[in-house]
């Protein structure tokens, strides 16, 4: 009878081990999908940045020019 209370304890306390780990790897999959959203957007960001800065670079070059032919 003492043996099995102790068994049903010990599996009692694995099974809840084992719910905790399946438990924590959905969170960290959970976050990990988060993460690679949240770095996407960040990727368009930049890439829209960097559009927005090579077109004002172009008009700076076309003002430039500009400028220049008139100071001449």
């Amino acid at each position: 009878m003492a043996e099995e209370a102790i068994l049903r304890i010990t599996l009692a306390i694995i099974i809840g081990t084992l719910a905790a780990i399946v438990y924590s790897l959905r969170v960290m999959v959970l976050m990990e999908r988060r993460v690679a959203r949240i770095e996407m957007h960040i990727e368009r960001l930049a890439s829209r940045i960097l559009k927005e800065e090579l077109a004002i670079e172009r008009e700076e070059k076309r003002i430039e020019k500009r400028l220049g032919k008139r100071r001449k």
